[in-house]
């Protein structure tokens, strides 16, 4: 449609544009919760990841000498604004998942956040117990835990011979 990718074939259709990818496979998996205030609640999250993404992202196109001071500002967003909600979220319903007491997509955004800032500091996630047990309890899944095995799909941190190859396809 937009001539663009990711483009998704799904039930008959061609889709494109991340967000709608994302809620169409969450609605038909029920992921997605069960009634519009969950599903706010889990737009709400999924939007929280994309912001701390988005940031952690911009990290490949920043010049080595701001590398830095955007990491120590990422660390900081992570751990006093973040995680800090995203285990208080837990804390304060007391169940094993962030809505609905059962997996979502939100979730699932939330452990793929986790593992980046792992990337960045394995030292961020200290202090959040509720967090570490949701990033394991995901990542014991069966198609999860397939899916982080090495040689999967997943791909390790872009370094730098990628990030040129990415320039030069892409022309940034």
């Amino acid at each position: 449609m937009f001539q663009q990718v990711p483009m998704v074939e799904i039930d008959g259709m061609k889709l494109v544009q991340s967000r709608a990818i994302l809620n169409y496979i969450a609605t038909k998996y029920n992921l997605y919760g069960k009634d519009a205030k969950e599903r706010a609640l889990i737009d709400m999250f999924t939007e929280g990841v994309a912001d701390l993404g988005e940031m952690i992202m911009s990290l490949l196109l920043l010049p080595s000498d701001q590398k830095m001071d955007k990491i120590a500002l990422i660390k900081d967003k992570a751990k006093n604004r973040y995680l800090v909600a995203f285990e208080k979220v837990l804390k304060g319903h007391g169940q094993d998942y962030l809505v609905g007491n059962r997996l979502s997509r939100a979730d699932v955004h939330v452990v793929e956040l986790l593992y980046y800032l792992e990337e960045l500091d394995p030292s961020l996630l200290a202090g959040f117990p509720l967090l570490q047990a949701l990033k394991t309890r995901i990542s014991n899944l069966p198609t999860v835990k397939k899916f982080l095995q090495p040689g999967s799909q997943r791909k390790p941190p872009m370094d730098e011979k990628a990030l040129e190859e990415a320039r030069k396809t892409f022309k940034f």
